[in-house]
């Protein structure tokens, strides 16, 4: 097998030919090109077709756009991108066959699939398998010759992939049988001759993958979620299939596109329990394993998991008691300059969520230690590794508030915090508008609560005093002012509303 990348131009006709049996893999979308997507690809060809009766091979080229395949040297390609326009492609060719003489028909038979030769024993190979759900519906009712005389007629109820590929189909035949018989001849020929697609191929899946996410920056990628979920609903058996696809879905609605993603990145980190090394996708399938036990996997891990996340991410944890206490505790944690606390929270809240005195409890400490590792600036490496010691603590039962938990501070690092606080905190940007506030609310009586949602860190002491100012009176020593400026009782929370050039103090519930 050839082990580089290459790209290449090649019109459709050699592109739907021996040279390639495409496959769309089940991580991909459903095939979801509906009528106006379609119907523009057509108006396209069209308007590029022209009028008059040019030869063909004198037509300026058409750009149908890239495909990005995982293929060696021989005719098996996995579609890594370009599967809409692919298969939209076979159905126009479809349509243009229905309506066109028998020996241009069978020509363009050609370009669809290569029939059985029966001496050989060689059954129908089709240029392309679209997923494995809808591939038995695409031969049947597009790429078989008798196909669009079912379709017509079909009455059953279908999934969304294969109704797109039925609308576009009839759309495609509709629009066509308005077009004159030399036109549409001349279309079939133009796209089989004078389309071009680029064709990027590739031997293994990361390296497509990396293409497909650079070619499509604009767009929206296929993401390692929804490579899973085609992964683990696909060894769903099929009656239980609708039921557990509405689960992982609903996960999904709930959280949000980016914030499901993220989850897979928690998911990992509460069952591995280290950095990641390599991909998430790659870490879920090698560590986690979804797909060996894909409902065990979605009851008991990926939807309770999912709805604790929810209620971290907004704040929103819902009880009799002591929901508004825990939801505070959220809010200073979202205020964390990192997200690496998130994987034990929502593993803890998803085993305690019926607890409120135990997850109160827990957040509390939290939030103390995600803070404390924020404030004296620990590494990345540093607060993973002390996470996963959290979650490993967690999972074996350990008292998490025993002097030697992970969940504590040692004297070593409440030193270490005591030093940064004491020191120049205006000048580390990443920490001194979290260390005010969380001050603010510890001295007031029942919390800070804020006239504007910006605020703003003001010094009493002026950085840059002017000559002749009376500070200059009281601080005549450069090197004890440099020192003192930057100081935590130097400098003051102001809410950014300002009146006629004063800045007006926040205030405080008492």
């Amino acid at each position: 097998m050839s082990s580089k990348i290459s790209g290449y131009e090649a019109p459709v006709g050699k592109i739907f030919s021996d040279d390639f049996v495409f496959t769309i893999p089940s991580y991909q979308r459903p095939y979801s090109w509906e009528k106006e997507q379609a119907g523009e690809l057509l108006d396209d060809l069209l308007l590029a077709l022209g009028v008059g009766a040019a030869p063909i091979e004198d037509l300026n080229p058409y750009f149908l756009g890239s495909i990005v395949l995982i293929k060696g040297d021989t005719p098996p390609a996995e579609v890594v991108d370009g599967q809409q326009r692919l298969t939209t492609l076979v159905i126009l060719l479809a349509a243009l066959r229905e309506l066109a003489p028998k020996d241009e028909a069978d020509e363009l038979t050609c370009y669809i699939y290569e029939k059985a030769k029966k001496l050989s024993n060689i059954p129908d190979r089709f240029r392309l398998t679209v997923r494995s759900r809808d591939a038995d519906f695409f031969r049947e009712f597009i790429q078989k010759e008798t196909g669009f005389k079912q379709l017509k007629e079909l009455t059953a109820v279908l999934k969304d992939p294969q109704m797109n590929m039925r609308h576009n189909a009839l759309h495609f035949l509709t629009k066509l049988e308005k077009v004159p018989e030399d036109v549409r001849l001349r279309l079939a020929g133009f796209i089989v001759s004078r389309c071009f697609l680029i064709v990027v191929t590739t031997p293994d899946f990361a390296a497509a993958y990396r293409i497909f996410s650079i070619l499509n920056d604009r767009g929206m990628n296929l993401s390692h979620a929804d490579i899973l979920k085609a992964e683990i609903i696909g060894q769903v058996p099929q009656k239980l299939e609708d039921q557990y696809t509405s689960e992982w879905e609903n996960c999904e609605e709930e959280l949000g596109l980016e914030s499901f993603r993220d989850l897979f990145g928690h998911i990992r980190m509460i069952l591995v329990k280290k950095k990641l090394a390599g991909t998430v996708l790659q870490e879920v399938r090698d560590n986690v394993k979804p797909a060996e036990k894909p409902m065990e996997f979605i009851d008991k891990v990926l939807v309770p998991l999912a709805d604790a996340y929810e209620e971290i991410l907004n704040a929103s944890y819902k009880s009799t008691k002591k929901a508004d206490e825990i939801n505070r505790v959220l809010g200073w944690l979202h205020r964390v300059d990192n997200a690496d606390w998130q994987p034990p929270a929502i593993h803890f809240m998803a085993e305690n969520h019926n607890d409120p005195d135990a997850l109160l409890r827990f957040l509390k400490d939290l939030e103390r230690l995600a803070a404390g590792l924020m404030i004296y600036r620990a590494s990345i490496n540093e607060r993973i590794g002390r996470y996963g010691l959290l979650i490993d603590a967690i999972n074996n039962g350990s008292d998490l508030y025993s002097a030697e938990s992970p969940l504590q501070l040692s004297d070593e690092e409440r030193e270490w915090i005591r030093k940064a606080l004491n020191g120049s905190i205006y000048e580390v940007r990443q920490t001194r508008l979290f260390i005010l506030l969380r001050l603010d609310e510890a001295v007031a009586a029942a919390g800070a609560t804020y006239d504007r949602s910006v605020v703003t860190i003001e010094h009493v002491l002026p950085q840059t005093p002017e000559a002749g100012s009376t500070w200059l009176t009281w601080w005549p020593d450069d090197v004890k002012r440099e020192e003192s400026v930057h100081r935590l009782g130097n400098l003051a929370l102001l809410d950014h509303r300002k009146k006629e050039g004063i800045f007006f103090p926040l205030k405080f519930e008492k």
